[in-house]
């Protein structure tokens, strides 16, 4: 089903309220009490009237995470009336192919890996967001139109589109750099995804190689190379 521009806001909006479990559909915070929170965009779409509407969520939070994401979809029901199902699967990753292909997506999916969503948006399983979202994303998000980028996949006709942006990110796979290096080489510290890019790409046609990852082995599971591989692939490294 095509993602509502409500359901866009869904997990930008509320993403302040999102701390603690809700025991049976009560609150953690009081609305609008104190000034711990911020309760601009609950306002906001208690002027949006869902009532009897319903919307899926899907993705792979299970245990804390899941239990976050229900306390800030309690505040989201009780402002708009609609209800909002998030079962949660440690299979995500191969369920959300499985629906996809049938027709039965849910209406929003929590995608954990760049390259799985880039290629249901090539094979046009996906419904991109509203016009608009980009430029939002642009003027709220720190890092700009870096994050549009990583949300922008190509269509199976060739053409560019964006299909999500980020609630949650996770600081995984850092790069590490020698700075006498750099320092020989001439090279400036990249202080955005662009100039990261760009200098990988002067490092290559230098003649070196630009990255390395490094494994650790026996019981190691692989997430490095595979989230190296993902945004490799996605950034054309």
């Amino acid at each position: 089903m095509p993602v509502k521009t409500i359901v866009r806001c869904l997990l930008a909006g509320l993403a302040a309220v999102a701390s603690h479990s809700h025991a049976e559909g009560t609150l953690l915070f009081e609305v609008g009490a104190g000034q711990r929170l911020n309760w601009q965009s609950f306002e906001t779409f208690r002027n949006i009237d869902l009532e009897g509407g319903s919307i899926s969520i899907f993705g792979p939070w299970l245990g804390p995470d899941k239990i976050a994401l229900e306390n800030l979809i309690a505040y989201f029901e009780v402002a708009t009336g609609a209800k909002v199902e998030y079962p949660g699967s440690d299979s995500f990753e191969q369920q959300v192919l499985i629906d996809a292909a049938a027709g039965a997506a849910a209406n929003l999916s929590v995608f954990p890996q760049l390259g799985l969503a880039a290629d249901l948006g090539w094979r046009g399983l996906l419904h991109p967001l509203g016009e608009g979202t980009a430029n939002w994303i642009g003027e709220n998000y720190s890092a700009g139109d870096s994050w549009v980028r990583l949300g922008t996949y190509t269509e199976e006709d060739g053409r560019d589109a964006l299909y999500g942006f980020f609630f949650k990110a996770d600081v995984k796979s850092p790069a590490w750099f020698v700075p006498e290096n750099f320092e020989d080489a001439g090279y400036q510290v990249p202080t955005s995804m662009e100039a990261l890019v760009e200098l990988s790409d002067r490092i290559f046609a230098e003649g070196h190689a630009p990255w390395c990852i490094g494994l650790s082995s026996g019981s190691a599971t692989g997430w490095p190379a595979t989230d190296g591989v993902e945004t490799a692939n996605h950034w054309r490294f």
